[in-house]
């Protein structure tokens, strides 16, 4: 037999002749270069608010805002200083960006060093609106109107230098608030890069502030002297470099009424990103469509009263999106099934019609999901197959057979609690025992398939109060809770209405 080599390429033969440390670097760096990218680590922010010289600057409602803007895009760790003139270099460490949404008396002296430095060794700055002005340039409030004592600007020595700008005594101040269009003209900044060239928002537009050589204006405004403006073009947003690190300042966000435009914030949570990391990852869109695609929830009431807090339940969720009905027939219709993946019922009809009745099998039977509460108990008691075989139970408004009728009484405070034995359900997963001021239901007929997940000892009330039905298919489950605004706002009833409709479109396990 003829001997047979290995045929060796020549990289086979360079390969062969790597040392066997550098051979492993080899490997580990071509496996590096196929492995998928770490996400970057989170921007570290820090808000620092709190005390107001001017009522109109309602940092309480602003501060969450602006806060919920950055929670909402996914790239940053937030939290929020509300006493800020104690606060040292130690303090700042921690964090990336520092973000001034503040009007109030100056700091100690430590506290602002420290906002110098922490900026200057390399760090963020993003300044909004209400540092435009006011107790860190040296200006007093005399009868209603801030002025510079003795006429000269004083104050925090570096904050002029910090946010690339300074004023002259007698051009403090803005026009009436009115509406108007905010031009991008430099379109080359990250901050800038890839955003229309203009967006409308209504706010205060501040003029005839002096800008430092250092301040690199990215967006302007037109002033318009109808509303008192200046009848120019006034800077609406800039970047400072100091020293090592990233300034953006923009005189915009008075309220959260001139916050709520997307131009606004957009630029904003663009901003905190780059004064940040000196890049921009994040898109155009303020609010970057969820990773995942959402709940598609129908939400159907009519039959009984509630309060309208009940909407809240699903308002501001970006994993849910949700369509209204108030009546079966717009419910219920042939492509319920294509359209949602749970139905949220809040309705109390016990009849329903036929071709209602048919379109609402066939979406249970196609293994949808059914999230039934509080008076839906009583939807379609007519219907056998819906209370024995989808919700698991029944309420009685009347005597049938040798079953008397259940009963219901208003305004009792009691104990609910996750059921004893269940080991944990993801439902409930996170949600202890809750307190609740809401309607106890009593004497109703429960099937002995369901999964009780939630129970009371209160004796004006039978022990099941959270339940998974029995259907084999469709994930079904009924919360009695539910009858008033206690309930409905309470932040652990919220946690179980949301848990119940992520778990039954299957997104929960």
């Amino acid at each position: 037999m003829q001997n047979t080599r290995l045929n060796r390429t020549p990289f086979t033969r360079r390969l062969r002749s790597i040392p066997l440390r550098g051979c492993a670097l080899f490997l580990l760096l071509a496996i590096g270069a196929i492995a998928p990218a770490a996400e970057p680590a989170r921007v570290r922010v820090l808000i620092l608010t709190g005390e107001s010289d001017l009522p109109s600057h309602d940092w309480r409602t602003t501060t969450p805002f602006l806060r919920s803007l950055l929670d909402s895009a996914g790239r940053f760790d937030v939290k929020v200083a509300e006493e800020v003139r104690g606060l040292d270099a130690r303090s700042f460490a921690p964090y990336d960006v520092l973000v001034l949404n503040y009007n109030g008396p100056r700091w100690a002296e430590t506290t602002e060093k420290a906002v110098e430095e922490f900026v200057r060794g390399g760090k963020g700055l993003v300044a909004l609106h209400g540092v435009s002005y006011g107790s860190f340039w040296g200006m007093e409030q005399l009868k209603g109107r801030w002025t510079f004592p003795e006429g000269k600007p004083g104050g925090w020595s570096a904050f002029p230098d910090l946010l690339g700008s300074s004023w002259k005594p007698e051009n403090v101040g803005h026009g009436a608030r009115h509406a108007f269009s905010v031009k991008w003209i430099d379109r080359t900044h990250p901050i800038s890069r890839d955003l229309p060239e203009t967006f409308t928002v209504s706010d205060e537009l501040y003029h005839r502030m002096d800008l430092k050589p250092s301040a690199r204006v990215l967006a302007s405004a037109y002033d318009d002297s109808k509303s008192g403006g200046t009848g120019k073009d006034e800077p609406i947003l800039w970047t400072v470099d100091f020293g090592k690190g990233r300034v953006v300042h923009s005189p915009l966000g008075h309220d959260t009424s001139a916050m709520y435009a997307d131009g606004f914030q957009t630029a904003f949570v663009r901003s905190c990103e780059w004064a940040a990391t000196g890049t921009v990852t994040l898109p155009a869109k303020p609010h970057p469509a969820p990773a995942v695609k959402p709940v598609r929830a129908l939400v159907v009431t009519g039959g009984h009263t509630y309060p309208v807090s009940f909407y809240t339940l699903f308002e501001a969720q970006q994993d849910l999106v949700w369509s209204h009905a108030t009546s079966q027939a717009e419910a219920f219709t042939a492509k319920m099934k294509d359209q949602f993946d749970v139905v949220v019922l809040y309705d109390m009809y016990e009849q329903i019609g036929a071709s209602e009745q048919a379109n609402l099998r066939e979406f249970v039977e196609s293994g949808k999901g059914v999230v039934s509460i509080h008076h839906s108990i009583i939807d379609y008691t007519s219907w056998p197959w819906w209370c024995e075989e989808v919700i698991g139970g029944k309420y009685f408004t009347q005597a049938s057979g040798s079953h008397e009728p259940s009963e219901y009484k208003e305004g009792v405070d009691f104990v609910v609690r996750p059921a004893r034995g269940l080991g944990g359900h993801v439902v409930t997963r996170g949600i202890g025992p809750l307190i609740v001021h809401d309607e106890t239901y009593r004497r109703m007929w429960h099937s002995d398939k369901i999964t009780v997940l939630m129970e009371t000892d209160e004796p004006l009330n039978d022990r099941p109060v959270v339940y998974i039905g029995p259907h084999p298919k469709a994930r079904a489950i009924y919360i009695q809770l539910g009858h008033g605004d206690l309930t409905i706002r309470h932040p652990g009833y919220r946690k179980l209405v949301r848990n119940s409709i992520l778990w039954s479109a299957g997104r929960m396990d």
